[in-house]
């Protein structure tokens, strides 16, 4: 009980360092679409190495694809990111209904494809100090579920609507503590089986479209970071794309970063933050 306790106690605690940090505001926010989460907050590079052909790293959010959770929370990492010399776009997108139901089908991966496909016009425009070839993708949870996919949308099925004809042109992929593995997900009950709701009652028709572990390989560059005592998301749900990468021929990073839960991946309070980023520097230098 003591050991139980003690783990809900740091869960909580670092839960409310996260969750304690002021909303910071974007430089510049830029619509990809009519609806209000249809947009992208960028952050102008600060610090050192700001500079003309600086790093573009786009976030994607995390929250279980749940309405509650927006940009909002992950905002302080953006910041944190710009002060390391990174221009940064934060994605926002459409989620949950309001309620418990996580995601929307096709809403959020319409919105996902979308705002990747019009990112190299939008940040010509707000952050033009930053170089389209050194692009590094990066999202905590369900945003790391995000941007996996947003990866490998050149290996979706034949006949998806967002299917790419050839690989996106970035660095590759910094995914924090991801919902990487919907079958793991499944057996160890993920965020109360958000990953679920987020495809609806098509499930198994739908898994192929969205599942990363399905989208291998994917020729992209791709490093895992973990809390090795992350209760939200458990350490297995990564090794278990990692093993599925590595059995499709693959190489990728795995970071496992100890004595850590879920949220100081992306917590700018935290040391694994600066690890985050020093993930993200290897990628796209």
């Amino acid at each position: 009980m003591g050991a139980a306790r003690s783990a809900a106690e740091r869960e909580a605690a670092e839960e409310s360092s996260l969750f304690g940090h002021p909303e910071a505001a974007p430089d510049t926010t830029a619509a990809y679409g009519p609806d209000p989460d249809q947009v992208v907050d960028f952050y102008a590079p600060r610090g050192p190495g700001a500079a003309p052909g600086t790093p573009l790293v786009v976030v994607v959010h995390g929250g279980a694809w749940r309405a509650a959770y927006d940009r909002r929370h992950i905002s302080p990492f953006a910041a944190f990111l710009a002060g390391r010399g990174f221009a940064v776009a934060s994605v926002e997108y459409r989620r949950g209904n309001g309620g418990q139901v996580a995601g929307r089908w096709p809403d959020t991966f319409d919105d996902i494809a979308a705002a990747f496909d019009a990112l190299p016009e939008l940040a010509a425009e707000a952050v033009p100090e930053a170089d389209p070839g050194r692009t590094v993708l990066t999202g905590h949870s369900a945003g790391g579920h995000l941007a996996l996919w947003a990866a490998a949308r050149h290996v979706l099925p034949d006949g998806s609507p967002w299917r790419l004809p050839e690989a996106p042109a970035v660095r590759g992929v910094v995914a924090l503590a991801p919902i990487a593995d919907f079958a793991t997900s499944a057996e160890l009950g993920v965020c109360g089986g958000a990953f679920a709701q987020l495809l609806g009652e098509e499930y198994e028709e739908r898994l192929p479209h969205a599942d990363p572990t399905a989208l291998l390989p994917t020729g992209i560059a791709t490093t895992l970071v973990q809390g090795s005592d992350d209760t939200e998301v458990p350490p297995a749900v990564a090794e278990a794309y990692a093993d599925a990468a590595t059995a499709a021929g693959e190489t990728p990073g795995f970071t496992l970063v100890d004595g850590v839960g879920h949220f100081p991946l992306i917590d700018p309070a935290s040391a694994a933050c600066a690890l985050v980023a020093e993930e993200i520097a290897q990628l796209a230098w």
